[in-house]
Protein backbone atom coordinates (compact mmCIF):
# COMPACT_ATOMS: atom_id res chain seq x y z
CA UNK A 1 0.00 0.00 0.00
CA UNK A 2 2.93 2.43 0.77
CA UNK A 3 4.60 1.91 -2.57
CA UNK A 4 1.55 2.30 -4.48
CA UNK A 5 0.88 6.14 -2.55
CA UNK A 6 4.70 6.81 -3.48
CA UNK A 7 4.62 5.88 -6.89
CA UNK A 8 1.48 8.02 -7.02
CA UNK A 9 3.18 10.81 -5.45
CA UNK A 10 5.97 10.72 -7.29
CA UNK A 11 3.87 11.00 -10.62
CA UNK A 12 1.95 13.69 -9.52
CA UNK A 13 5.04 15.84 -8.22
CA UNK A 14 6.26 14.69 -12.18
CA UNK A 15 3.06 16.07 -13.96
CA UNK A 16 3.35 19.75 -11.48
CA UNK A 17 6.91 20.39 -12.70
CA UNK A 18 6.27 21.49 -16.43
CA UNK A 19 3.79 23.80 -14.91
CA UNK A 20 5.77 25.48 -12.62
CA UNK A 21 8.28 25.82 -15.08
CA UNK A 22 5.73 27.29 -17.80
CA UNK A 23 4.80 29.43 -15.23
CA UNK A 24 8.49 30.97 -13.90
CA UNK A 25 8.69 31.02 -18.07
CA UNK A 26 5.73 33.38 -18.28
CA UNK A 27 6.61 34.94 -15.11
CA UNK A 28 10.29 36.06 -16.44
CA UNK A 29 8.76 36.57 -19.61
CA UNK A 30 6.49 39.53 -18.69
CA UNK A 31 8.67 41.37 -15.82
CA UNK A 32 11.25 41.50 -19.23
CA UNK A 33 8.27 42.83 -21.34
CA UNK A 34 7.43 45.03 -18.80
CA UNK A 35 11.08 46.99 -18.36
CA UNK A 36 11.24 46.30 -22.39
CA UNK A 37 7.87 49.12 -22.06
CA UNK A 38 9.99 51.35 -19.26
CA UNK A 39 12.85 51.43 -21.14
CA UNK A 40 11.77 52.41 -24.46
CA UNK A 41 10.46 56.01 -23.47
CA UNK A 42 12.34 58.61 -24.70
CA UNK A 43 13.77 61.34 -22.51
CA UNK A 44 11.99 64.10 -22.20
CA UNK A 45 13.43 67.85 -23.20
CA UNK A 46 15.35 69.53 -20.53
CA UNK A 47 15.38 73.28 -19.67
CA UNK A 48 19.01 74.55 -20.52
CA UNK A 49 18.94 77.44 -18.01
CA UNK A 50 18.54 75.31 -15.23
CA UNK A 51 20.08 72.45 -16.17
CA UNK A 52 23.66 75.45 -16.42
CA UNK A 53 22.57 76.65 -13.38
CA UNK A 54 22.49 72.99 -11.56
CA UNK A 55 25.88 72.11 -12.80
CA UNK A 56 27.46 75.69 -11.83
CA UNK A 57 26.20 75.03 -8.46
CA UNK A 58 27.48 71.16 -8.26
CA UNK A 59 30.30 72.29 -9.37
CA UNK A 60 30.54 75.81 -7.24
CA UNK A 61 31.92 77.73 -10.35
CA UNK A 62 30.50 80.90 -11.77
CA UNK A 63 28.68 81.31 -15.02
CA UNK A 64 30.66 82.83 -17.74
CA UNK A 65 30.86 82.57 -21.92
CA UNK A 66 30.47 78.91 -22.85
CA UNK A 67 29.13 77.98 -19.56
CA UNK A 68 26.20 76.96 -21.32
CA UNK A 69 27.05 75.05 -24.18
CA UNK A 70 29.56 73.00 -21.91
CA UNK A 71 26.71 72.57 -19.39
CA UNK A 72 24.43 71.22 -22.20
CA UNK A 73 26.79 68.45 -23.47
CA UNK A 74 27.43 66.83 -19.79
CA UNK A 75 23.90 66.77 -19.29
CA UNK A 76 23.39 64.97 -22.91
CA UNK A 77 26.22 62.53 -21.59
CA UNK A 78 24.47 61.87 -18.67
CA UNK A 79 21.34 61.56 -20.07
CA UNK A 80 22.85 59.10 -22.49
CA UNK A 81 24.02 57.13 -19.27
CA UNK A 82 21.49 57.91 -16.70
CA UNK A 83 18.34 57.15 -18.21
CA UNK A 84 15.64 54.41 -17.91
CA UNK A 85 17.43 51.19 -18.04
CA UNK A 86 20.67 52.82 -18.10
CA UNK A 87 23.07 52.90 -21.58
CA UNK A 88 21.54 50.23 -23.66
CA UNK A 89 23.34 49.73 -27.10
CA UNK A 90 25.94 47.21 -25.48
CA UNK A 91 23.66 45.19 -23.70
CA UNK A 92 23.42 42.01 -24.14
CA UNK A 93 20.92 40.56 -21.74
CA UNK A 94 17.11 40.78 -22.42
CA UNK A 95 15.52 43.26 -22.66
CA UNK A 96 18.01 45.55 -23.79
CA UNK A 97 19.78 42.92 -26.41
CA UNK A 98 15.96 42.83 -27.98
CA UNK A 99 15.56 46.52 -28.23
CA UNK A 100 16.81 48.94 -31.71
CA UNK A 101 14.61 51.71 -31.37
CA UNK A 102 16.41 53.37 -27.76
CA UNK A 103 19.73 52.13 -28.69
CA UNK A 104 19.40 53.82 -32.26
CA UNK A 105 18.22 57.04 -30.27
CA UNK A 106 21.53 56.74 -28.05
CA UNK A 107 23.60 56.55 -31.22
CA UNK A 108 21.76 59.40 -33.16
CA UNK A 109 22.27 61.73 -29.24
CA UNK A 110 26.33 60.47 -29.54
CA UNK A 111 26.95 61.83 -33.25
CA UNK A 112 25.63 65.04 -32.15
CA UNK A 113 27.84 64.86 -28.57
CA UNK A 114 30.76 64.06 -30.52
CA UNK A 115 30.46 66.81 -33.07
CA UNK A 116 30.35 69.39 -30.77
CA UNK A 117 32.97 68.07 -28.68
CA UNK A 118 35.44 68.18 -31.47
CA UNK A 119 33.94 71.26 -32.44
CA UNK A 120 35.27 72.31 -28.78
CA UNK A 121 38.63 71.03 -28.70
CA UNK A 122 39.05 72.52 -32.27
CA UNK A 123 37.65 75.69 -32.57
CA UNK A 124 35.03 77.08 -29.62
CA UNK A 125 38.30 76.57 -27.39
CA UNK A 126 41.09 78.06 -29.94
CA UNK A 127 42.00 81.39 -30.25
CA UNK A 128 43.58 80.31 -34.04
CA UNK A 129 44.67 77.36 -36.16
CA UNK A 130 47.76 77.98 -34.69
CA UNK A 131 47.01 77.53 -31.01
CA UNK A 132 47.45 74.84 -28.43
CA UNK A 133 44.36 72.43 -28.20
CA UNK A 134 43.19 72.06 -24.55
CA UNK A 135 44.22 68.87 -23.02
CA UNK A 136 40.97 68.11 -21.43
CA UNK A 137 38.87 68.44 -24.21
CA UNK A 138 41.72 66.27 -26.39
CA UNK A 139 40.50 63.56 -23.94
CA UNK A 140 37.28 64.09 -24.14
CA UNK A 141 37.14 63.66 -27.66
CA UNK A 142 38.62 60.14 -27.25
CA UNK A 143 36.16 58.89 -24.47
CA UNK A 144 33.37 59.93 -26.37
CA UNK A 145 34.55 58.40 -29.38
CA UNK A 146 35.09 54.99 -28.07
CA UNK A 147 33.22 51.76 -29.14
CA UNK A 148 29.45 52.36 -28.27
CA UNK A 149 28.56 49.01 -28.49
CA UNK A 150 31.39 47.36 -26.44
CA UNK A 151 30.38 45.88 -23.10
CA UNK A 152 33.23 44.95 -21.39
CA UNK A 153 36.96 45.10 -21.18
CA UNK A 154 36.25 48.04 -21.46
CA UNK A 155 32.58 48.55 -20.77
CA UNK A 156 31.19 52.06 -23.14
CA UNK A 157 29.83 53.41 -20.26
CA UNK A 158 33.33 53.45 -18.14
CA UNK A 159 34.96 55.38 -21.46
CA UNK A 160 32.09 58.04 -21.69
CA UNK A 161 32.11 58.47 -17.66
CA UNK A 162 36.10 59.22 -18.65
CA UNK A 163 34.98 61.84 -21.18
CA UNK A 164 32.73 63.81 -18.78
CA UNK A 165 35.41 64.09 -16.31
CA UNK A 166 37.43 65.43 -18.49
CA UNK A 167 34.54 67.80 -20.17
CA UNK A 168 33.81 68.96 -16.09
CA UNK A 169 37.24 69.40 -15.43
CA UNK A 170 37.51 72.07 -18.53
CA UNK A 171 34.03 73.31 -17.20
CA UNK A 172 35.75 74.24 -13.70
CA UNK A 173 39.32 75.71 -15.45
CA UNK A 174 36.52 77.88 -17.74
CA UNK A 175 35.53 79.77 -15.24
CA UNK A 176 38.22 80.08 -12.73
CA UNK A 177 39.80 83.61 -13.36
CA UNK A 178 43.20 82.08 -12.77
CA UNK A 179 43.33 80.22 -15.09
CA UNK A 180 43.29 82.00 -18.47
CA UNK A 181 44.32 78.56 -20.44
CA UNK A 182 41.06 77.46 -20.99
CA UNK A 183 38.80 79.57 -23.31
CA UNK A 184 35.46 79.70 -25.28
CA UNK A 185 35.86 82.10 -28.44
CA UNK A 186 32.33 82.70 -29.23
CA UNK A 187 32.97 83.91 -32.44
CA UNK A 188 30.55 83.61 -35.59
CA UNK A 189 33.34 81.72 -37.83
CA UNK A 190 33.53 79.51 -34.63
CA UNK A 191 29.94 78.86 -34.69
CA UNK A 192 29.52 78.93 -38.37
CA UNK A 193 32.30 75.97 -38.46
CA UNK A 194 29.85 73.72 -35.73
CA UNK A 195 26.50 74.36 -38.32
CA UNK A 196 28.02 73.15 -41.42
CA UNK A 197 28.85 70.22 -39.64
CA UNK A 198 24.90 69.96 -38.10
CA UNK A 199 24.08 71.29 -41.80
CA UNK A 200 25.98 67.69 -43.07
CA UNK A 201 24.58 65.37 -40.91
CA UNK A 202 20.36 66.82 -41.41
CA UNK A 203 21.27 66.41 -44.65
CA UNK A 204 21.80 62.78 -44.66
CA UNK A 205 19.28 62.07 -41.88
CA UNK A 206 16.65 64.01 -44.80
CA UNK A 207 17.64 62.02 -47.70
CA UNK A 208 17.93 58.62 -45.23
CA UNK A 209 14.21 59.18 -44.16
CA UNK A 210 12.75 60.76 -47.83
CA UNK A 211 13.94 57.04 -49.17
CA UNK A 212 11.35 55.21 -46.86
CA UNK A 213 9.05 55.33 -49.77
CA UNK A 214 11.68 54.47 -52.58
CA UNK A 215 12.65 57.43 -55.63
CA UNK A 216 14.99 57.71 -58.29
CA UNK A 217 16.97 60.63 -58.57
CA UNK A 218 19.52 61.96 -60.87
CA UNK A 219 23.53 61.82 -59.57
CA UNK A 220 24.71 65.37 -58.95
CA UNK A 221 27.83 64.98 -57.09
CA UNK A 222 29.89 66.62 -59.67
CA UNK A 223 27.70 69.57 -60.53
CA UNK A 224 28.52 72.79 -60.29
CA UNK A 225 32.37 71.64 -61.74
CA UNK A 226 33.15 70.73 -64.93
CA UNK A 227 36.57 70.24 -63.72
CA UNK A 228 35.27 67.84 -60.91
CA UNK A 229 36.44 63.82 -60.91
CA UNK A 230 35.61 60.79 -58.58
CA UNK A 231 36.98 57.59 -58.37
CA UNK A 232 34.80 55.61 -60.09
CA UNK A 233 32.10 56.07 -62.55
CA UNK A 234 28.39 55.64 -61.23
CA UNK A 235 24.93 55.37 -63.03
CA UNK A 236 23.42 59.18 -64.01
CA UNK A 237 20.53 58.03 -61.90
CA UNK A 238 20.13 55.91 -58.49
CA UNK A 239 17.14 53.79 -57.15
CA UNK A 240 16.86 54.89 -53.34
CA UNK A 241 15.30 52.85 -50.89
CA UNK A 242 15.44 51.98 -47.14
CA UNK A 243 14.95 48.78 -46.40
CA UNK A 244 11.40 47.91 -44.83
CA UNK A 245 13.63 46.54 -41.27
CA UNK A 246 15.19 49.77 -40.85
CA UNK A 247 13.03 52.18 -41.28
CA UNK A 248 12.47 52.66 -37.40
CA UNK A 249 16.24 52.37 -36.55
CA UNK A 250 16.37 55.57 -39.15
CA UNK A 251 13.81 57.44 -37.64
CA UNK A 252 14.80 57.19 -33.93
CA UNK A 253 18.18 57.38 -34.71
CA UNK A 254 16.44 61.39 -36.29
CA UNK A 255 14.42 61.79 -32.91
CA UNK A 256 17.48 61.37 -30.87
CA UNK A 257 19.89 63.80 -32.96
CA UNK A 258 17.22 66.57 -32.94
CA UNK A 259 16.87 65.80 -29.24
CA UNK A 260 20.59 66.77 -28.77
CA UNK A 261 20.50 69.70 -31.38
CA UNK A 262 17.39 71.12 -29.46
CA UNK A 263 19.54 71.59 -26.58
CA UNK A 264 22.95 72.47 -27.79
CA UNK A 265 21.18 75.08 -30.13
CA UNK A 266 19.62 76.66 -27.20
CA UNK A 267 22.85 76.61 -25.24
CA UNK A 268 24.19 78.32 -28.23
CA UNK A 269 21.70 80.98 -28.22
CA UNK A 270 22.54 81.85 -24.52
CA UNK A 271 26.69 82.03 -25.02
CA UNK A 272 26.51 83.54 -28.91
CA UNK A 273 24.07 85.86 -27.86
CA UNK A 274 26.27 89.24 -28.51
CA UNK A 275 27.19 87.70 -31.90
CA UNK A 276 23.74 86.75 -33.33
CA UNK A 277 22.50 90.26 -31.81
CA UNK A 278 25.28 91.70 -34.12
CA UNK A 279 24.43 89.61 -37.35
CA UNK A 280 20.35 90.60 -36.40
CA UNK A 281 20.10 86.05 -36.58
CA UNK A 282 18.30 85.37 -33.47
CA UNK A 283 15.34 85.09 -34.88
CA UNK A 284 16.77 82.92 -37.23
CA UNK A 285 18.20 80.64 -34.33
CA UNK A 286 14.91 80.57 -32.80
CA UNK A 287 13.05 79.53 -36.04
CA UNK A 288 15.55 76.09 -36.24
CA UNK A 289 14.47 75.18 -32.70
CA UNK A 290 10.86 75.98 -33.13
CA UNK A 291 11.31 73.34 -36.41
CA UNK A 292 13.55 70.61 -34.47
CA UNK A 293 11.03 71.04 -31.55
CA UNK A 294 7.99 69.44 -33.40
CA UNK A 295 9.96 66.37 -34.34
CA UNK A 296 9.56 65.72 -30.19
CA UNK A 297 5.37 65.29 -30.56
CA UNK A 298 4.78 62.28 -28.89
CA UNK A 299 5.30 59.01 -30.78
CA UNK A 300 1.92 57.38 -30.33
CA UNK A 301 1.62 54.61 -33.32
CA UNK A 302 3.40 51.10 -31.88
CA UNK A 303 5.51 51.10 -35.04
CA UNK A 304 6.85 53.17 -37.40
CA UNK A 305 4.41 53.39 -40.57
CA UNK A 306 5.95 53.08 -44.04
CA UNK A 307 2.75 54.56 -45.70
CA UNK A 308 2.76 56.54 -49.67
CA UNK A 309 3.23 60.14 -49.86
CA UNK A 310 -0.41 60.26 -51.13
CA UNK A 311 -1.87 57.04 -49.35
CA UNK A 312 -4.53 56.19 -46.70
CA UNK A 313 -1.52 54.96 -44.20
CA UNK A 314 1.20 57.99 -42.59
CA UNK A 315 4.43 57.66 -43.47
CA UNK A 316 6.12 58.41 -40.02
CA UNK A 317 9.75 58.92 -41.94
CA UNK A 318 8.58 61.30 -44.74
CA UNK A 319 6.93 63.67 -41.24
CA UNK A 320 10.59 63.75 -39.86
CA UNK A 321 11.87 64.01 -42.76
CA UNK A 322 9.81 67.33 -43.49
CA UNK A 323 10.84 68.93 -40.77
CA UNK A 324 14.70 68.01 -40.88
CA UNK A 325 15.16 69.40 -44.20
CA UNK A 326 13.25 72.80 -42.78
CA UNK A 327 15.44 73.14 -40.31
CA UNK A 328 18.73 72.44 -42.37
CA UNK A 329 16.89 74.38 -44.92
CA UNK A 330 17.34 77.55 -41.95
CA UNK A 331 20.97 76.59 -41.01
CA UNK A 332 21.79 77.51 -44.28
CA UNK A 333 20.61 80.78 -43.77
CA UNK A 334 21.63 81.37 -40.89
CA UNK A 335 25.34 80.05 -41.64
CA UNK A 336 24.71 83.11 -44.63
CA UNK A 337 24.03 85.72 -42.08
CA UNK A 338 26.82 84.46 -39.96
CA UNK A 339 29.01 84.91 -42.72
CA UNK A 340 27.79 87.99 -44.72
CA UNK A 341 25.93 89.73 -42.03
Amino acid sequence: MLDIQTKIKDKLETRRTPWGFIMLIILTFSVTSILGLIWNQEPPTFNVLDTTSQVLEKNQIDKVTGSSTVAVILEISETLLGKNGGYLSNDIMPPGAWMDNIPNWEFGALVQLRDITRTMRNNFSRSQSQSIEDPALVAAENQFYFDNKSWMLPATESEYRKGIQQMTSFLVRLSNKAETDAQFYARADNLGTWLSEVETRLGSLSQRLSASVGKRQFNTSLAGDSAAQQSTDTSTEMQLKTPWLELDDIFYEARGTTWALIHLLKAIEIDFKDVLEKKNATISLKHIIRELETTQEPFWSPIVLNGTGFGLVANHSLVMGSHISRANTAIIELRRLLEDG
